[in-house]
């Protein structure tokens, strides 16, 4: 196998017991930064404990960075993982937490020092990891998971839920954080239930669902995919009714009204997005209509989510 696939499901399942918590699953994970979504209890956890070795699968394969994961120390050291749920000794600091991680992956002496120092700078802690865990913040616990899931350099960095806690300016550092890991070669996998959240980091998803890979791809090819679906478009403009008759004269344009609440809006849906956004230019210049706000709801992933589990 190809280890720039660096996460590779075929056919999985997982069962406990008579409760299903992964079914049938197959994809591949390249380096870079992918996100998996899903609400709780849609298998996400199931997924990244069978992506960093915790269980084996019922059925099926898996392999990353080429090889089955579970029980396997050479997949483990080019594995970070940040948990969503944690459980610190309260009494260490951050630094002697990550240092005993650091002891744990085999590395000592000044080679140790170095990477914990370096880890903890990266996750901009460094001005706080001195003082004890049970101190923390949620936002700064989930800082200094991330610096220990970092220590030992690996190629498969897996986050379950990381941005939870943190405040907006504390997000932004995060995200910007995790794109630059994914463009230095790694394979970054984070796990959120938070759609808008989900927009800012990537465009590259996993969506899953009671235990289902509903889709898997960039929101906008997956949104194409949807043909049972018409696309809206929304426009506020200063004669809605004349444009809303000018675009029905358009073969792309299932339907187009103006919503009672705002009656400078025309809600358009068309089955032909991508011609329709071709022709509306000449619509708007030949009507000359005045255009102040163009929208695509259809587009953002919480629309894709909503179409795909109501399939």
């Amino acid at each position: 196998m190809n280890v720039d696939n660096t996460i590779h499901f075929e056919h999985v399942s997982r069962w406990y017991g008579q409760v299903i918590g992964l079914n049938d699953v197959s994809f591949t994970i390249p380096k870079g930064l992918t996100a998996l979504l899903g609400p709780n209890g849609a298998g996400k956890s199931t997924m990244l404990k069978l992506v960093t070795g915790q269980i084996k699968p019922t059925t099926g394969g898996i392999a990353v960075l080429g090889e089955q994961p579970f029980s396997n120390p050479r997949v483990a050291r080019n594995l970070g993982y940040c948990p969503e749920i944690d459980n610190f000794y309260e009494d260490m600091t951050g630094r002697q937490f990550v240092e005993l991680m650091a002891t744990l992956s085999g590395y000592k002496g000044q080679d140790k020092t170095q990477r914990v120092q370096n880890s903890i700078d990266r996750v901009g802690m460094s001005d706080r990891c001195d003082r004890k865990l049970g101190g923390y913040s949620k936002g700064m616990r989930q800082r200094i998971k991330v610096a220990q899931a970092i220590v030992h350099d690996p190629k498969v960095l897996v986050l379950d839920e990381p941005l939870n806690g943190l405040d907006p300016l504390g997000r932004r550092d995060m995200v910007n954080l995790y794109q630059q890991f994914a463009e230095e070669g790694m394979c970054v996998l984070i796990s959120s239930h938070i759609l808008y959240e989900v927009e800012q980091i990537t465009d590259r998803i996993l969506v899953m669902y009671k235990g289902r890979l509903l889709a898997q791809g960039g929101i906008r090819d997956i949104r194409k995919q949807i043909d049972s679906h018409p696309h809206r478009i929304t426009l506020t403009t200063d004669n809605p009714r004349k444009l809303a008759g000018a675009l029905l004269l358009d073969d792309t344009v299932i339907s187009a009204r103006m919503p009672q609440d705002n009656h400078r809006v025309v809600e358009v849906e068309t089955a032909q997005p991508e011609k329709f956004y071709s022709n509306l230019a000449d619509i708007i210049l030949d009507g000359g209509f005045e255009v102040d706000v163009f929208q695509a709801p259809d587009n953002n992933l919480e629309a894709v989510f909503r179409y795909l589990v109501s399939a």
